[in-house]
């Protein structure tokens, strides 16, 4: 299973679109072939130090695929390759 890591914070509107994108991209998918995991900056200080200036942030198994804006063409060609 691919896990998809979603880093951001609450009340930030890129956080919320970069959500949408990940959740429309995931839910054309096989349900079990991915995991989608949202993280706070505000609940984890290691996340804020390392991810603070770029949320929203995305991860494919633990890797940076993005930050600041997600491509829904890029995110379905990276989860495909990844599956």
């Amino acid at each position: 299973m691919t896990t998809v890591t979603l880093i951001g914070k609450p009340d930030c509107h890129l956080c919320d679109v970069a959500r949408e994108v990940v959740e429309t991209v995931v839910s054309d998918l096989d349900e079990n072939d991915v995991e989608i995991v949202e993280l706070s900056i505000h609940d984890d200080p290691a996340l804020y130090a390392q991810w603070w200036e770029k949320i929203p942030v995305v991860l494919i198994d633990d890797r940076l695929h993005a930050h600041w804006r997600v491509s829904p063409d890029r995110l379905r060609a990276a989860l495909e390759d990844a599956g």
